[in-house]
């Protein structure tokens, strides 16, 4: 039996796209105990992941800090791994290999650095979309690859009946009206026209809900719909999954919440402007699709209905 290692630290949309290759990675070591390295957000989620054997804290402070990284690195090395998996493919995690594995090939250390198709840079490796590195990674490196371009995000949901039964939700409808303050491009701004149109020409059937971030629950009071608390604080990670997983549908901004529906297998659409494409996050799957339009702001309300109104019959 050995130590196997994924390295995989967030964000929220690309821990829901992950779950695909982490499975692939566990299903190919069978008899082998895997390790996550993960960040605080992200760490007692991956605690319940049911391919992962336990689960590593990076704090993931300055790189100049030295006695943490030498603990961090002390701390690894202490599992002997027989071979990483680098899913965050980022400059941190590949200044890791170079105190840990510095002479590595893909053998030892998988990463897009390691595996890279030769005659491509990783700047053209990195137009292709996620899901298709990270396949063509893991196929690289031996993994036979069965969930990877199909993540399930379903293992991370929990029990919100209590919640649920407060809010007395039934049939609802959940938006994501929010994005990062420094990522403003992503929003779009009609929620609340959406929410006006949704209740007069669906005669009320559906509650119209949603389930801010703890940074967002006061820009939530702008939102003409109900807001889902837990005792005032916001969802965790695996209450929010339910609620999307239990909802009629799901209209967001291209978040974290948006990826995790897709990967729930709900059903719903994400808005998209011009900063980045569909086909690139991998983001459309069976029930959950995306509208793009040259910039937000031109992008109709009635358009947006339309398409709610196709998908939901």
């Amino acid at each position: 039996m050995s130590n196997i290692l994924i390295i995989k630290h967030g964000s929220l949309g690309d821990i829901a796209q992950a779950c695909g290759a982490i499975q692939d990675i566990s299903e190919n070591h069978k008899g082998d105990e895997i390790y996550l390295l993960t960040t605080k957000p992200y760490f007692d989620l991956f605690k319940k992941n049911p391919h992962i054997s336990d689960v590593i804290l990076d704090k993931r402070l300055s790189r100049l800090n030295l006695i943490y990284l030498y603990s961090l690195m002390k701390n690894i090395k202490k599992y002997s791994f027989s071979k990483v998996y680098d899913l965050q493919n980022s400059s941190r995690t590949a200044f890791y290999k170079k105190i840990l594995f510095p002479k590595a090939t893909k053998d030892t250390w998988s990463s897009t650095e390691t595996t890279l198709p030769e005659g491509t840079t990783k700047e053209d490796f990195d137009k292709d979309s996620v899901l298709s590195r990270f396949d063509y990674q893991l196929k690289s490196s031996g993994i036979n690859t069965n969930h990877t371009l199909n993540p399930d995000f379903s293992w991370s949901t929990t029990d919100i009946s209590q919640i649920k039964n407060y809010h007395q939700l039934d049939k609802y409808i959940l938006l994501f009206p929010f994005c990062s303050p420094h990522l403003t491009s992503k929003k779009w701004p009609y929620y609340n026209d959406l929410i006006a149109m949704i209740n007069e020409k669906s005669d009320n059937k559906f509650k119209v809900v949603i389930a801010p971030g703890p940074s967002e629950i006061k820009e939530a009071s702008n939102i003409n719909a109900l807001c889902v608390l837990d005792n005032g604080k916001a969802l965790d990670i695996s209450q929010l999954a339910t609620l999307i997983k239990d909802s009629s549908f799901v209209i967001a901004n291209d978040t974290g919440p948006a990826h995790m529906t897709a990967h729930l297998g709900s059903k719903g659409i994400a808005l998209f402007g011009s900063h980045t494409t569909p086909f690139k996050v991998s983001i459309e799957r069976e029930n959950f699709k995306a509208i793009q339009a040259p910039e937000l702001s031109k992008l109709s309300v009635e358009k947006v209905f339309e398409r709610l109104s196709e998908i939901i019959s």
